[in-house]
């Protein structure tokens, strides 16, 4: 019964978020997620992550295609770990079980500890 009362937020989530990525080109996608964005990079990486909704069996490729097109691999890790543990419009979904001030303090703390891993994949890539 709980799935039921769920399914229509969560069906005009994912409907919101095709829609969005439909628009978004792959050229755009690589001029703000390439290696010549810098810092803008993660940052890009993480709102794209935290906003969109994409299950791992079409993530996964999707970052060995960023991969192969130059993208970084701390840029990739802060794509991944953003879009897996930071759901900014599953918000008012995690709220109904949560509470919003849970559900935002956990979205704000894997945001930090995404960058931070980003970082540190970064870090390590550069010395090796």
């Amino acid at each position: 019964m709980m799935f039921l009362k769920i399914m229509p937020v969560l069906l005009s989530v994912m409907i919101m978020v095709s829609i969005v990525l439909y628009f978004v080109s792959e050229k755009n996608l690589m001029k703000y997620l390439g290696n010549d964005a810098g810092l803008g990079a993660y940052i890009f990486a993480a709102a794209i992550g935290a906003i969109a909704i994409i299950p791992s069996f079409i993530s996964y490729p999707l970052a060995g295609v960023l991969v192969k097109a130059g993208v970084s691999y701390g840029v990739i890790s802060v794509f991944i770990n953003t879009l897996k543990m930071v759901g900014i419009l599953t918000i008012p979904i995690e709220a109904k079980f949560l509470g919003y001030k849970i559900s935002i303090l956990r979205n704000i703390l894997a945001l930090i500890g995404a960058l931070v891993v980003g970082g540190l994949m970064a870090f390590i890539y550069s010395i090796t």
